[in-house]
């Protein structure tokens, strides 16, 4: 089956309410049916590999591409998709100023770590049960909605969305730091907001599902290829180093012997350095000439 089949059957091509339309979504729309615009899938799985060779190049790279869905329909679906390949999720809401003010962002990550610590001494057990309530709904608040972007520790290198018109502040955000964008985009949001948009249906979970599978299959490729290419260039810089080795070696014992040989020319065998035997019969001579001189 090709891939426009899968995406005709998973809904992909089900757009919004002519009504609803955005006007520069018109290059991606096929047809109107029943009052509904119908999207062209020839065109989404043109932008879907698109996208999908540019996500795999950065995953490949070993960057993080932060992924956000905070609507219903796709919260279950990015989870348990990203999930697999370790990189950040918000599922939850999306914490205003998480990329443009991301020291703060850290610190929150930072206190929930510290917290965790605090749960496993025997101090917080002394503490009163509200006190330790308190200190528990607290941790479960940031593990919400900080959780899963505990092992962010830079900004990302990519951002990809669901649904832009709900995810508005998170495409402002991207923008303002040139972060590059991908996203799902429907028929009543405007593609020229991301750098990679994704003509297609954002609001039925069969659709995000069929969408989120073919862009972690990419991400996924990207990792692999990155840990074959890692492989191959260890066991090149073990095999360098024994080599390196072995002509040091080789260079030790080749000066070893040389060095024995001027340590034997320099010493008589009673231990005497021949300078010192050569810097006597000259001195004599000079005392003979100045006797001689005196004697005249």
């Amino acid at each position: 089956m090709s891939r426009v089949q899968e995406l005709l059957e998973s809904g992909v091509h089900f757009g919004h309410l002519k009504r609803k339309w955005h006007p520069k979504m018109a290059p991606y729309i096929f047809m109107e049916r029943n009052g509904i615009h119908i999207i062209d899938l020839h065109k989404t799985d043109a932008k879907l590999n698109e996208a999908c060779a540019a996500l795999a190049q950065i995953s490949k790279s070993g960057k993080k591409i932060l992924f956000v869905a905070t609507k219903k329909q796709a919260k279950e679906s990015v989870e348990k998709r990203v999930k697999n390949t370790n990189m950040p999720y918000v599922t939850e809401r999306w914490p205003g100023g998480m990329l443009t003010n991301f020291a703060t962002i850290r610190k929150a990550v930072r206190k929930m770590g510290a917290i965790d610590k605090m749960m496993t001494e025997e101090s917080f057990t002394a503490l009163s049960k509200r006190e330790r309530l308190q200190i528990s709904r607290q941790r479960e608040k940031l593990e919400k909605n900080l959780g899963s972007i505990a092992d962010l520790n830079r900004l990302p290198a990519a951002l990809f969305i669901v649904d832009i018109k709900r995810e508005h502040i998170a495409v402002a955000e991207a923008k303002k730091l040139n972060i590059p964008t991908f996203a799902i985009v429907d028929t009543n949001s405007n593609p020229t907001l991301v750098d990679f948009p994704i003509p297609a249906n954002d609001d039925a979970t069969k659709s995000i599902d069929k969408i989120m599978e073919i862009v972690i299959e990419a991400v996924t490729e990207g990792l692999s290829e990155r840990k074959v290419e890692r492989e191959k260039i260890a066991p090149a810089k073990d095999g360098e180093e024994k080599e390196d080795d072995s002509e040091n070696k080789a260079v030790e014992k080749k000066k070893a012997p040389a060095a024995e040989k001027v340590a034997s020319t320099k010493k008589t065998p009673a231990g005497v350095k021949v300078a010192s035997t050569k810097v006597a019969p000259a001195a004599k001579e000079k005392k003979a000439s100045k006797k001689e001189e005196a004697e005249a």
